[in-house]
């Protein structure tokens, strides 16, 4: 191990050994040190995460789990995970050793991130994958017990309530909206339920008019400007959906006026950002309840649910992994059947 300076730059560097997970002997080296001290803490730091110590810092062990887990996310969940210990944990808590990291450190922590009016959905997030870093270290890097489990949660999994807007609401929405390709994006997210990245991955391709089918087999995020295409959010999300006449109508039309198309082009070329300005300037001037693009999925399934269609087939249709995911996060638009039950019942009774 040694620190030395480079007179050439004035800088200090780090030439140092150590064993990998493999048993073999490798060196690093890491220029660029204004100051000695600066040189010798980023050895010691190194050498605790090659070495798997518990006493490595939050930072030290941040960077070793966002390593094992890269592989094993979509781009967009490992980017979003960063985000999140980035800027809402490690400015806190990463300069902390994880072995002096207490529940009081952690309890300290949730309550700064409360103070800040984040919703319950997000303090969940960020509490949940403070958990899962610290787990890893309990499971590989000798961390004896997670303080988070002493600490206990924040936020909640689940919003309260679902926003959505009536069929009559949505009518009045969609009647101002006078520009074509908008008002053909939001009617098949309306008539559809997909979710927005599932509508900008649509291709033309996934389209059958003749058979009035929507094929979701990719969603698609943006970064650095390029367009990423993803498998759908789950499993059950590779799905068929069945489109009413009037919405093959609408998509006919505006394919219609589009020209020297392939069929693999993406039918909405476009960002979530063309509908958000939308959406607000129209609910506004309509009058209406502030909901977001997703919502449009939640008013499609009350749309459904209004209409008497069994759970199972909305779910399906959503693309939800279990019906109890549906019944969990609609089960208060359900009628009350209880006087339904009776009534029936009665009826097999012999008087």
């Amino acid at each position: 191990m040694a620190v030395c300076k480079d007179n050439k730059t004035n800088t200090y560097f780090v030439k140092t050994y150590y064993t990998d997970y493999t048993g073999a002997k490798k060196q690093k080296k890491k220029r660029g040190f204004k100051l000695k001290r600066e040189a010798l803490d980023w050895e010691r730091e190194f050498l605790l995460q090659m070495q798997g110590e518990p006493d490595m810092t939050l930072n030290s062990l941040a960077r070793l789990y966002l390593k094992d887990i890269k592989t094993r996310l979509k781009e967009v969940t490992y980017d979003g995970h960063k985000h999140l210990l980035d800027n809402r944990i490690l400015p806190y808590l990463g300069n902390k050793p994880i072995n002096l990291i207490t529940p009081a450190d952690i309890r300290a922590w949730q309550n700064k991130q409360i103070s800040q009016g984040y919703s319950d959905a997000y303090l969940k997030r960020m509490n949940s994958l403070l958990v899962a870093t610290l787990n890893f270290a309990v499971k590989f890097y000798n961390l004896k017990e997670n303080p988070c489990h002493l600490a206990g949660s924040m936020g909640k999994r689940k919003r309260n309530k679902i926003t959505f807007w009536t069929k009559e609401e949505y009518f009045k929405f969609i009647a101002l909206v006078d520009d074509i390709t908008k008002y053909t994006m939001f009617q098949t997210l309306y008539y559809t339920g997909i979710r927005i990245g599932e509508l900008l991955a649509l291709t033309y391709n996934d389209i059958d008019l003749a058979n009035g089918i929507i094929r979701i087999n990719k969603t698609v995020n943006f970064k650095g400007g390029k367009v990423i295409f993803t498998s759908p959010k789950t499993p059950k999300s590779n799905r068929e959906i069945t489109i009413p006449q009037l919405l093959i109508n609408d998509l006919s039309n505006y394919i219609e006026k589009i020209y020297g198309y392939k069929m693999t082009d993406r039918v909405f070329p476009y960002t979530k950002a063309i509908l958000y300005k939308e959406l607000k300037k129209k609910s506004e001037q309509a009058g209406l309840k502030k909901i977001r693009v997703h919502d449009f999925r939640h008013s499609h399934a009350s749309l459904l649910i209004d209409m008497g269609i069994n759970p199972l087939l909305i779910s399906e249709r959503l693309g939800h992994e279990r019906v109890e995911t549906t019944l969990n996060t609609y089960s208060h638009l359900y009628p009350s059947r209880a006087d339904e039950l009776a009534e029936k019942l009665n009826k097999i009774v012999p008087f």
